[in-house]
């Protein structure tokens, strides 16, 4: 079986969240929702949990960050294209994301991010497989 990954963020509002990411073309598994935490799926091995900031608190002993002032963690993915990239970072923004840099576009690599509505930062990134450079070391 291939490795899962569950990223697990805190939110403040749980509903607004599953309202953002929905439109952002995301799913939810319904058998790990409820008033407290969804399971949000990204592809078939990467899922993302997002938790009241309340419930969250039950897993740790250590202070939740406050995106506002520092961050946390970035989640990056890839997309099929440098458009694909694009079309997501603007489907974040219309649902009310911020965008904290401008795209980038190193040639062989292209990349763009949001915060969402708790400040989680986002990266989707689209990589030319035919344009990377040799590895020097």
């Amino acid at each position: 079986m291939a490795t899962q990954i569950f990223v697990n963020l805190a939110v403040s509002d749980l509903n607004k969240s599953v309202e953002f990411f929905t439109k952002l073309g995301y799913t939810f598994n319904p058998q790990f929702t409820d008033e407290k935490a969804t399971c949000m799926i990204i592809s078939d091995t990467i899922y993302v949990m997002l938790l009241t900031k309340t419930f969250f608190q039950t897993f740790t002993t250590k202070e939740i960050v406050d995106t506002s002032k520092a961050i946390e963690c970035s989640i990056a993915l890839s997309a099929d294209s440098k458009d694909a990239v694009n079309e997501m970072v603007d489907k974040a923004v219309a649902a009310g994301a911020t965008v904290p840099n401008p795209a980038t576009d190193y040639g062989f690599m292209y990349q763009h991010s949001f915060d969402d509505l708790d400040g989680h930062h986002w990266e989707y990134v689209w990589m030319d497989p035919n344009g990377m450079p040799e590895h020097q070391g």
